[in-house]
């Protein structure tokens, strides 16, 4: 057992890293600023059931993705106050990118309060393979129900609260999120109806929900520094952790168990396996 007085200086270095990285002095050079301005944004459905890629790079801000229109492949509106940050639109043959002018911007971990920029998006009921791309930001996307056969973020200093709150009508093949040193809820994680899922990330405070209902085996891999992880498991799922640690501490409520290092919940159906590896910090199994 990790001793308690390093744990806690685990978790206040970890407070304290993320402090630094959401607080910033965004008074800066090379932009331009304007009046608030808000830009429609409107792209049609695709003309077959054929998948479609899209793409969101986003830099700092508010990103906020919901189930949107059935007209719609995406629809919604960016509200900013920084020329640069307009929004452009990139349509191709099954391909859509929507992103910002941001390539001399992004080394801005976050916004200050002078500075707006906030996307509203909501994604059609049309099958998609959806990556967002983002910097220092906030980030709140309910995916549940949306046809992914593919979902990939990747985000740099975020708080970011992903949930599937309706099973996903497809098989994901791959869910991968990488984060920098972030703060992360994912819920309804079953929902998503993946087959793989990657989780890597630096130091941070994570929670990874698997609530909703496996629909086959799956398998999870969770690499991550100074992290405090926190997996939650409904009761009557079969799940498999494997944790390989270097100075990390791990705890559990409910019925799991534990047999040579490997820790278990007993249950029906698809089982879930995760594989943890952690450098340093605090690892809670949960069961729901």
């Amino acid at each position: 057992m990790f001793p308690t007085r390093v744990l806690a200086a685990i978790a206040a270095l970890g407070v304290a890293m993320l402090a630094c990285t959401f607080t910033f002095d965004s008074q800066f050079q090379g932009v331009t600023y304007v009046s608030p301005e808000t830009t429609e944004i409107e792209v049609p459905a695709p003309e077959s059931d054929q998948v479609t890629k899209v793409k969101i790079e986003f830099g700092a801000g508010e990103l906020n993705i919901d189930p949107g229109s059935e007209d719609l492949l995406v629809s919604g509106t960016a509200t900013y106050n920084v020329e640069e940050f307009i929004p452009d639109v990139t349509i191709t043959e099954r391909r859509v990118k929507i992103s910002q002018q941001t390539d001399s911007l992004n080394f801005i971990p976050v916004l200050g309060d002078d500075i707006e920029n906030r996307w509203e998006l909501g994604l059609g009921n049309f099958p998609m393979e959806l990556e967002i791309a983002a910097g220092g930001y906030r980030g709140a996307f309910e995916l549940g129900g949306i046809p992914l056969y593919e979902l990939r973020i990747a985000e740099g200093a975020a708080k970011t609260d992903l949930s599937f709150s309706e099973p996903n009508p497809v098989v994901m093949e791959l869910l991968r999120y990488d984060t920098g040193a972030s703060q992360a809820s994912l819920t309804g994680l079953a929902n998503a109806n993946f087959r793989e899922m990657v989780f890597r990330s630096g130091a941070g405070d994570y929670r990874l929900d698997f609530s909703g209902e496996l629909q086959q085996d799956t398998e999870v891999v969770i690499e991550s520094g100074l992290s405090n992880i926190v997996i939650v498991v409904p009761q009557g799922t079969p799940a498999t952790v494997k944790f390989d640690a270097g100075l990390a501490n791990i705890e559990r409520s409910g019925s799991w168990r534990m047999s040579g290092g490997v820790y278990s919940l007993a249950g029906e159906g698809p089982e879930l396996t995760i594989t943890v590896d952690m450098g340093a910090g605090n690892l809670e199994l949960r069961e729901r």
